[in-house]
């Protein structure tokens, strides 16, 4: 455990205050560590996600006897440690044996402590030096692309998808420029097997997960983006491979505690003017659509059509019967029958 530091000067004051929590959270920092034998496929693969997540990567030089999913190695404690030193929230252990060649294991913290782990092995890749095309400037937030529908489905896939993007999101932004989109990161998955089309969508579920060697391949592509004109106001889109190029195979995971995920996305209460747009804590009955608009919905009771008001008519009134009908016509004949020699009267019916 680290002794808690008292701020000597301003400056140091304001280094503790960034590390607070926060309610729009910081990019967060990745630190990529080497195990006790990484081998080079590993090295390589470890150089080129660095190189995408620049400059908020922290790489170990030195090899470490760390093993995160082995409890009793206290890989965990030496984890929370660097997380809390270091400021960082995303960890990539890079490990190869006999066993298990070629492994790289996500590690995602919260709160300084270990939230979730995924271990995927590299079977095969290209490096960003073998693709001869402009790269991507560092430090921009790349477009993630997910095409499968595991990534909806299937808790793994799930579980993956949620580590990518926590470990590729870059600085929480309000609009969007065009031009700032450089470079697209895609994941895909093989085809489908059969006995996976019934998976049933939950993140951590308590059942017994699918063995590794049936789910599929995951293929990891980038590209950079680059906008021509169309003649419109909507870009024509070309996309370049940039890479690097990754085939990865699902391995060990460690889904998280229950408890912890409440804590994760615990929102913070908001101001009362972000409510009344919709966000947070929603009003009855008002919502927020994917274009930021705010919405009503009017709930109206059963209508009873028997108390329905309608064109106030003598036919439609509930006292009038044939025999008032039968008399209206006799009157009217009356006046017709009648010669002119004065101004016309009715008469009452007797």
């Amino acid at each position: 455990m680290l002794r808690t530091v008292k701020p000597k000067n301003a400056r140091s004051k304001r280094a503790l205050d960034a590390r607070l929590p926060k309610e729009i959270e910081d990019t967060r920092t990745a630190i990529f560590v080497k195990g006790t034998h990484s081998g080079e496929v590993v090295n390589n693969v470890m150089k080129e996600l660095m190189a995408l997540k620049r400059p908020h990567a922290i790489a170990f030089n030195k090899k470490n006897a760390i093993y995160p999913f082995d409890a009793a190695s206290g890989s965990t404690d030496s984890l929370e440690f660097w997380s809390n030193k270091n400021d960082a929230s995303m960890f990539v252990v890079g490990q190869t044996t006999k066993k298990r060649p070629h492994g790289l294991t996500f590690v995602r913290m919260f709160d300084g402590k270990v939230l979730d782990m995924m271990e995927v092995g590299v079977e095969s890749w290209k490096g960003m030096a073998e693709f001869k095309t402009p790269k991507s400037t560092p430090g921009h937030k790349p477009l993630m692309h997910f095409a499968s529908e595991l990534f909806d489905t299937h808790p793994r896939f799930i579980q993956l998808k949620s580590i990518l993007m926590s470990f590729f999101n870059g600085e929480e932004v309000d609009s969007i420029c065009l031009p700032g989109l450089e470079h697209i990161i895609s994941v895909t998955c093989a085809p489908t097997p059969t006995s996976l089309n019934s998976a049933t969508p939950n993140m951590y579920p308590n059942q017994t997960p699918s063995a590794p060697e049936e789910l599929p391949k995951v293929h990891v592509r980038t590209y950079t983006c680059k906008l021509l004109a169309s003649g419109t106001r909507i870009p024509r889109v070309e996309l370049t491979p940039m890479g690097p190029s990754l085939d990865l195979v699902m391995r060990r995971h460690q889904p998280a505690d229950l408890e912890l995920v409440k804590q994760a996305m615990k929102r913070p209460k908001l101001k009362k003017t972000d409510v009344e747009k919709g966000l947070g804590k929603r009003k009855k009955n008002l919502e927020v659509d994917e274009m930021g608009d705010l919405r009503g919905r009017v709930h109206v009771g059963k209508q009873d059509l028997g108390k329905l008001q309608t064109r106030k008519m003598k036919g439609l009134k509930s006292g009038f019967d044939v025999e008032d009908q039968e008399v209206g016509s006799g009157e009217e004949e009356e006046e017709e029958e009648r010669e002119d020699g004065g101004p016309k009267k009715r008469r009452k019916a007797e």
